[in-house]
């Protein structure tokens, strides 16, 4: 896939799924700009890119605020002279259950998920507005932001927004030839390894060099970074230009379309419902198939 003459943000790219994503669009022809919180990091992951013959530039940054992001959106117009793709990756973990998680750790979390999806994203609307020729959102959501996950209130709900900005926005920049599109990713990493089921799996496969198992990779939908990074250089290619509004997953063999939240089931009462009325139709009527909650534990096959 030709990416040749575009220029990518990639927010979080240091390391791990954002790194994959931005060394792909790179391999593809794409200019990208780089980012992480850490120098040494950032200057590595630049080094990894051009070192194979790509072109890459860094910006240590915080991505939360409207000053971090404009940063980013300079960075790309001032090196390479437009903005044609944002990639929102950048993110933190601060794991708690519900009694136990503190106002700072439910902030932190929200302000770099979903705070700073925004304010990139909007930094980056602006630009290609400007341009005229369209442009590329592609936001990273988590099936935790899809199905809720035990101990991640924060993540879970940042990630579930971002799904809820991906669909707003691909209405409000429908016209200006910007495609907004969130995508669930699944793959072995810093998080995926303290999963008890998959850590020596995954260990396993790293130590001898084997590729996953099938039952990960397909049942599970987990793989290697690698393997979500075709969805992102997809996304950000003209071959992508009627996919938007969309949650699109992918980790290992598999590719998913996400549903829309729906009605599942409707039921009418004249006049209106009383207490009484909804407790006699609930177990029998529009609760007799409640939905499931929480991301469903990994099963290993039996030896």
């Amino acid at each position: 896939m030709d990416l040749q003459g575009k220029v990518a943000v990639v927010t979080g790219s240091g390391r791990g799924l954002g790194l994959a994503y931005a060394q792909a669009l790179a391999a593809a022809g794409a200019a990208v700009v780089v980012n992480d919180v850490d120098r040494a990091v950032v200057d590595a992951a630049v080094a990894s890119i051009t070192s194979g013959g790509g072109t890459a530039t860094g910006v240590v940054a915080a991505v939360g605020d409207g000053e971090a992001a404009q940063r980013l959106v300079d960075a790309a117009v001032g090196a390479y002279g437009r903005l044609d793709v944002l990639v929102t990756n950048a993110g933190i973990l601060r794991d708690r259950v519900l009694w136990k998680m503190t106002d700072e750790d439910f902030d932190d979390v929200v302000r770099v998920h979903l705070r700073g999806t925004f304010t990139c994203a909007r930094a980056a609307a602006v630009r290609m507005r400007e341009q005229g020729t369209g442009g590329r959102l592609v936001l990273i959501s988590s099936p935790a932001g899809q199905r809720g996950n035990f101990g991640q209130t924060n993540y879970a709900a940042a990630k579930a927004g971002i799904v809820a900005m991906a669909r707003t926005w691909a209405m409000e920049l429908g016209r200006a030839g910007i495609t907004v599109n969130a995508v669930v990713p699944v793959a072995a990493t810093e998080m995926t390894r303290t999963i008890p089921a998959f850590a020596p799996v995954i260990e396993e496969s790293e130590r001898t060099g084997e590729p996953l198992p099938d039952w990960l990779r397909k049942d599970e939908g987990l793989g290697t970074v690698e393997d979500v990074a075709a969805l992102i250089t997809f996304l950000a290619s003209d071959d992508s230009a009627g996919v938007t509004g969309q949650a699109i997953g992918i980790g290992g063999d598999r590719l998913a379309l996400w549903a829309h939240p729906k009605e599942k089931a409707v039921a009418f009462a004249d006049g209106g419902w009383s207490a009484a009325a909804i407790a006699a139709e609930w177990p029998g009527g529009v609760g007799a198939e409640p939905e499931t909650y929480g991301i469903p534990a990994p099963q290993a096959p039996e030896a």
